[in-house]
């Protein structure tokens, strides 16, 4: 096989961590594979000499070889983003794969990460074929289409909802109903652009009021519909690993490990996801329903914080927005 860095998957391998860096990453959570490839490749590199741990019984170059090739390039890049959802361990600091990006974000280009898209698309599979989403439809009350998600996948600013509604059930994405151009309004005055940031729900589908009926209406998912969903959200923001998570409302706030708490006092206060800032603010829809400024100046405060975390320049035009 090729030792060639663009090819083969050290060389897939290399690259993702190269993504992460431009991304703004400085630090990696590698699982067992994905450190045998990479300890493999740098005993290669020194021609199977140093202090480095052998690979395999043989050691040397020739065990090197044989580790890598044994892992696939798909497996061994997945296995970097294949982050537990517990606490994180320590993490090595990357070296060598680019430069330093200090605390400001960088937002991503058009492209997706093939690795990533895998990942995500595995996410998706699990979504659909999970026993615990199968029986929570077939009872009716949750709905048939799965709303995943929309944006960029390396974007650093995540924000996550409750669940779909039955605009977002139509079309197939999320926040695309009233809250969802709120939230589209709320991105721009940050001076972004939707699709450069990543939205998603804590469940999948949409909970239904009624058993069967499309015209049902939504309501609050449940504690066992939570309990479906969060295995799946988790490992979905360990493919993503943001710079930043939002919680748009207390179900997202309690999704993301905030407990049950009010939304009204978690809000404007820095929490942490899996070593992920966290930002709790209210979810759009309560804007719409609560149409003060004193109560959006509160939502922009919370904002502002997460461009300050971000590294987003901020005018004083947006440092006054919606003061009385």
């Amino acid at each position: 096989m090729s030792w060639d860095h663009g090819h083969g998957p050290v060389g897939l391998l290399l690259e993702h961590l190269r993504t992460r860096v431009r991304a703004g990453q400085s630090h990696v959570w590698l699982s067992g594979p994905a450190r045998e490839v990479m300890r493999a490749w740098h005993l290669q590199q020194r021609g199977g000499r140093g202090a480095a741990a052998p690979v395999g019984r043989a050691g040397g170059r020739s065990a090197a070889v044989s580790a890598v090739s044994t892992v696939s390039a798909v497996s061994a890049v997945s296995a970097v983003s294949a982050v537990s959802t517990g606490a994180r361990p320590s993490a090595p600091v990357l070296a060598g794969l680019g430069p330093g990006t200090g605390d400001k974000a960088v937002w991503p280009e058009a492209g997706v990460d093939p690795v990533v898209e895998a990942s995500l698309a595995g996410v998706r599979a699990g979504v659909m074929s999970c026993p615990a989403y199968v029986r929570l439809r077939e009872r009716g009350g949750l709905g048939w289409t799965m709303v995943f998600a929309a944006g960029h996948p390396a974007s650093p600013l995540v924000f996550v909802g409750e669940a779909p509604g039955v605009e977002e059930e139509k079309a197939g994405e999320p926040f695309v109903g009233p809250a969802g151009q709120l939230l589209t309004k709320m991105v721009m005055a940050m001076g972004l652009q939707r699709p450069q940031v990543y939205v998603t729900h804590v469940v999948k589908f949409r909970p239904a009021a009624g058993l069967g009926s499309e015209e049902s209406p939504s309501r609050r998912p449940t504690a066992e519909e939570m309990a479906a969903a969060l295995p799946h959200l988790h490992r979905e923001l360990a493919v993503l690993n943001p710079r930043v998570l939002v919680a748009l409302g207390a179900t997202a706030l309690e999704g993301l490990g905030g407990g049950a708490t009010s939304i009204a006092e978690a809000r404007g206060h820095w929490r942490e996801f899996q070593g992920i800032p966290l930002m709790p603010t209210f979810h759009p829809g309560y804007l719409l329903h609560n149409e003060s400024l004193a109560e959006r100046r509160k939502v922009w405060e919370d904002l502002l914080q997460v461009m300050e975390k971000l590294g987003l320049p901020i005018s004083l035009k947006q440092r006054g927005f919606f003061k009385g």
